[in-house]
């Protein structure tokens, strides 16, 4: 039949199944709004505050769904706004299709009113980008960029399109996507054979997981194998909930503000055996010191990742969940009795601490966890409240913690917690951001009063830019240099001019009842809990310091 390139736009994003999308109309993508307007009742669009807010909640609906998120902006400055949300989603491998408008063919490198090469822009941060120019290849295009976006290491991909072709007609005819097949023709059997040989030799191993398995959907393979190589497990701030939180194998997070019992037990181990982690700086710390004691298996379905960061022993490339169904096939159980219970030891002797004398950051967290009995999707900026998010709530399952560790995004949380909500409205969806981070993007509290999305955000308020002046009073002989927010605003007040429910909590009897009440409204609700501006995130690694070097504040009163 024939279509314009509009309403091709829309039947194949139905044919992909998506039933949100995200996005901020203008001039350029017009036409794909007035189609979208008569199908409203099979995709379901949310106008955000701003493009960048979009772009967050498309890719924090894609974390809570493993499902592609999807946004929409217009040429120029709406495409430009997108690119901080589609590195995020580049860096932590989450899988998004942007779709911008751009001029008209005609119009393309003549410095038009809002052209900009938006395909060129993000080309270093995205799988792939386009810019399609002829109706007929346009259907073929957008079910490529799904594709991409799906296939591997998941990512973002663009597709731009100009305007002329979104009103240009062609024959269209509606195709099934094709099933994503896993990543298995690289999984090798000497590969295999490797790995099994040196778990089989092991007498210290150490199973250190990152996001990829929950990208793999692995987390009852990685549950089997843990179990059976018995020992303990690590992870990285995007791998919380691939492995239960309550195990008592489990340890808590490694790197820069890990737990001393990982950070001091993968120093120890004579095998680590990592999952789907690339190896960050923030994880290793030095990485001429990291683990010198341990033989490295890495399993990765990027094989680019591979003695990248970190030199490895052995490697297997290939889907998680595939490697791991493989592995535990041909693994016996194993025994490792003492060495599990030295590391119990030590999770003993370093537990992860905090002054209770007053409200904090970690004792917001615990109570946030024993309110939802850790059933919630927790969101996060990035800062101080991300870390003690990390650290002091226990993650059951996979999904169920979207942050960006890659990127660093601050402003992330809020448009993420929506993404989530609108994906999953049975859940409790809770956004926690320090004061900072909040005011990057708190104009989407007006998005989630609009269409009643009732995310609870809860700004650990310290008046300060936490994790700077962190390192500002330990690196830098306390010069706060413009990171101080002490002003007037009123983010209770704030929050009730946008139309949402603000609650102001400075101490800690406050808190419950606040949450509480938060939970029981049902509609947008701002949670301002005044903390002190000098606590901080222990343990800590110094700047290009050790692992095992990681110290705490008493340590340095020791000192």
């Amino acid at each position: 039949m024939q279509l314009n390139g509009s309403e091709v736009l829309i039947e194949c994003l139905k044919e992909q199944g998506v039933d949100t999308v995200f996005g901020y109309p203008g001039g350029a993508i017009l036409n794909v709004y007035d189609e979208l307007y008569k199908h409203k009742d099979e995709i379901t669009h949310i106008l955000t505050s701003h493009e960048q807010g979009a772009s967050h909640a498309a890719d924090g609906y894609a974390r809570a769904t493993g499902k592609v998120g999807v946004c929409f902006a217009t040429s120029g400055p709406g495409a430009t706004n997108l690119v901080t949300g589609i590195a995020t989603a580049y860096m932590d491998s989450i899988p998004l299709v942007a779709i911008t408008a751009n001029v008209g063919t005609p119009l393309l490198g003549k410095d038009s009113f809002q052209e900009i090469d938006i395909a060129g822009v993000v080309m270093p941060i995205t799988k792939y980008s386009f810019i399609v120019k002829d109706v007929t290849k346009l259907a073929d295009t957008l079910r490529r960029a799904f594709e991409i976006a799906k296939t591997g290491r998941p990512g973002p991909v663009l597709v731009d399109i100009t305007k002329d072709v979104t009103a240009n007609t062609t024959e269209y005819k509606k195709k099934e996507p094709k099933p994503i097949e896993r990543v298995t023709k690289t999984i090798k059997e000497k590969d295999l054979e490797k790995a099994l040989e040196l778990i089989n030799h092991s007498k210290k191993p150490f199973v250190f997981i990152g996001g990829g398995v929950i990208l793999s959907d692995a987390s009852e393979e990685l549950a089997e194998f843990v179990e059976k190589v018995h020992a303990p497990v690590t992870d990285t701030l995007m791998a919380k909930g691939a492995f239960d939180g309550e195990s008592e194998l489990y340890t808590g997070m490694l790197g820069m503000h890990g737990t001393k019992s990982s950070n001091l037990g993968v120093t120890e181990c004579d095998l680590l055996i990592t999952i789907g982690a690339r190896f960050s700086d923030r994880v290793t710390g030095n990485a001429k010191s990291f683990a010198k004691k341990a033989k490295i298996l890495q399993i990765d379905v990027d094989a680019a990742e591979i003695n990248k960061n970190v030199k490895t022993s052995a490697s297997i490339i290939g889907d998680t969940k595939e490697v791991l169904k493989r592995l535990n096939a041909r693994l016996e159980q194993l025994n490792h009795d003492e060495w599990v219970s030295h590391v119990k030891e030590l999770k003993v002797k370093f537990p992860l601490k905090y002054n209770d004398a007053g409200l904090t950051g970690p004792y917001v967290v615990e109570q946030i966890y024993e309110a939802t009995k850790g059933d919630a999707i927790i969101t996060t900026e990035v800062g101080q409240h991300q870390m003690w998010a990390a650290q002091f709530y226990k993650y059951t399952k996979p999904r169920s913690f979207l942050t960006s560790g890659g990127l660093g995004t601050m402003g992330y949380g809020l448009g993420a917690s929506i993404g989530a909500k609108t994906a999953c409205p049975d859940k409790t969806v809770i956004n926690i951001a320090g004061d900072g981070c909040f005011r990057m993007n708190m104009n989407e509290i007006a998005t989630a009063t609009r269409y009643n999305i009732p995310i609870i955000q809860v700004v650990i308020n310290n008046h300060v830019l936490g994790m700077v002046r962190q390192w500002q009073n330990l690196f830098y002989e306390k010069r706060y240099s413009h990171t101080i927010l002490n002003d007037a605003v009123d983010f209770v007040k704030l929050a009730e001019a946008m139309g949402a429910e603000g609650i102001r909590v400075t101490t800690k009897e406050e808190f419950a009842p606040a949450l509480e009440r938060a939970i029981k409204l049902n509609k947008p609700v701002v949670i301002d809990c005044q903390i002190d501006s000098d606590d901080k995130v222990w343990p800590m690694v110094a700047p290009n310091g050790a692992i095992a070097e990681a110290f705490t504040e008493e340590d340095l009163k020791q000192k």
